[in-house]
């Protein structure tokens, strides 16, 4: 049978009282006191029940986790982060899924669903309505973004706008001047901030380098690989010269592209060059040049910030920007002729 807290403060001498403030380290406890029941307790095995450690302290030992999707490479690899240092502290994850592009009314998620089950709240990237905003903070708990910047929130995520500008430069460096753009969609851009950053910051060195921008060149492919595929396809039945080069806002729309120029025959990097952002997994073994980020440690350093929070730790929570880095493989070359 499970051993009771009564059954350490029986053994131990005690009431349940100080059985309880012992093994949570609160003061008023006798030193004798606190080393006998601690002992007792390591005897009988005795191991705190959740609800009744919840009762104690106030607390779930839960972090929820605020997401519009969870197939997508980047908030997979931030939640891996996260879960890794929250279950280093003995905390546990609770998901809340948005379903994907549904915005507004259709993604209700009140303070109500998430009360007296989480200390603490991390949102993933997530453009959020001045209802959905009211709706978090009404939680009263720590919040944290990862991934982008959540108005409202202070979060962990790269320079997007930067990351972009790089990647875009990087090509101009390479003596590129048709330049395309695979952005992206309505969606991404209607449910996060980063596609809109990343199309500014394209179209801003583009005009700072004195090239022009082709709207026809400007193709929306929703930041997935089957997306950056269609795209791809749509850019290329294009009549007339097509782009020396393209800025793929994400790596899986770039590999997209490139499955699809390899079954049109199209050379990569003689015939086009390609960039994209992210470096995910695929990314080095199909040779795709990017702008490098580390999400599983853009979700652990999240993570801790909230830990140290619920310890106490005033203000621990900062906006925080990440490193990048440029990765040049085999995707990009200097342009020839």
């Amino acid at each position: 049978m499970r051993v009771s807290i009564d059954d350490v403060a029986a053994r131990a001498q005690v009431s349940t009282a100080t059985v309880s403030r012992a093994l949570r380290g609160l003061p008023k406890v006798n030193p004798a006191t606190r080393e006998r029941v601690l002992a007792v307790a390591q005897e009988l095995g005795y191991v705190p029940s959740p609800s009744a450690t919840r009762l104690a302290t106030g607390r779930t030992k839960t972090v929820g986790v605020l997401v519009p999707f969870i197939d997508r490479w980047y908030f997979a690899h931030a939640l891996e982060g996260i879960d890794q240092e929250l279950r280093e502290h003995g905390y546990n994850l609770l998901l809340f899924s948005l379903g994907g592009y549904q915005h507004g009314q259709q993604r209700r998620f009140t303070e109500q669903m998430v009360r007296k089950q989480i200390d603490a709240l991390v949102v993933l990237c997530l453009g959020l309505t001045a209802t959905e905003l009211e709706e978090l903070q009404r939680t009263q708990v720590p919040m944290i973004s990862v991934g982008g910047p959540v108005e409202g929130c202070r979060g962990v995520h790269v320079d997007d706008s930067a990351a972009a500008s790089a990647a875009t430069q990087h090509l101009i460096d390479l003596g590129h001047r048709r330049i395309g753009h695979l952005r992206g969609g309505i969606n991404d851009e209607k449910n996060f901030v980063v596609p809109a950053l990343r199309s500014e910051a394209f179209d801003a060195t583009m005009r700072s380098a004195g090239l022009e921008i082709r709207p026809e060149w400007n193709i929306a492919g929703d930041f997935t690989v089957g997306e950056g595929q269609s795209a791809a396809a749509r850019l290329f039945d294009l009549p007339g010269e097509r782009p020396t080069a393209v800025f793929c806002g994400s790596d899986e729309m770039a590999l997209g592209l490139m499955f699809e120029a390899r079954r049109r025959g199209i050379r990569i990097p003689e015939d086009l060059s390609v960039i994209g952002i992210d470096d995910h997994d695929f990314s080095a073994p199909a040779g795709l040049s990017t702008i490098a980020q580390e999400p599983v440690e853009h979700g652990r350093r999240a993570a801790h910030m909230l830990l140290a929070v619920l310890d106490g730790e005033s203000g621990a929570i900062q906006e925080q920007l990440m490193p990048f880095s440029l990765v040049q493989r085999e995707s990009t070359a200097q342009l020839r002729g």
